[in-house]
């Protein structure tokens, strides 16, 4: 779902609200979420909004097109173009790259072998980015791709 610039002061409010009242609170990036189409916008705007904030965490997980699931019927008709795990992963570092927050960082992306997450994400952000290149560069999308299609849950 691509954040509607003009939306963008109902989340912040929220996120506001829980900070002055002392309510910690996590944020999620789903990647993949706004396809093809939006892909670097979506990673850019959600970015920009979380950086407005103070989560203690900010999570990112990965679009899985599940069956018997309308997006995947939206997909197979051509009304959704969903990223390929190529694709996926430019946004994730799009959205890393983007982001400017003091807080923990965790991903369940599909790239195993790399651990992207962990507390004092600042210190960590370049080494998430370098890391998050070379799996675009030289990672086994194919092996990724037939995991994130074995998944069956959340």
């Amino acid at each position: 779902m691509l954040v509607n610039p003009r939306a963008r002061s109902d989340p912040l409010e929220q996120c506001h609200k829980l900070e002055q009242a002392g309510i910690d609170y996590w944020m999620t990036f789903l990647n993949g979420v706004a396809g093809r189409d939006h892909s670097r916008e979506h990673a850019i705007h959600s970015a920009e909004i979380f950086s407005q904030c103070k989560p203690m965490l900010v999570g990112t997980g990965g679009l899985t097109l599940f069956p018997g699931t309308p997006l995947l019927e939206e997909a197979r008709r051509g009304e959704f173009d969903p990223l390929s795990e190529k694709e996926m992963l430019e946004e994730l570092k799009t959205f890393v790259e983007h982001l400017d927050c003091d807080c923990a960082f965790l991903t369940h992306h599909t790239i195993s072998g790399v651990n992207l997450s962990g507390p004092d994400f600042p210190a960590r952000k370049d080494k998430i980015v370098a890391a998050l290149q070379h799996q675009i560069d030289h990672g086994d999308l194919d092996r990724m791709a037939a995991c994130r299609r074995s998944k069956r849950t959340l």
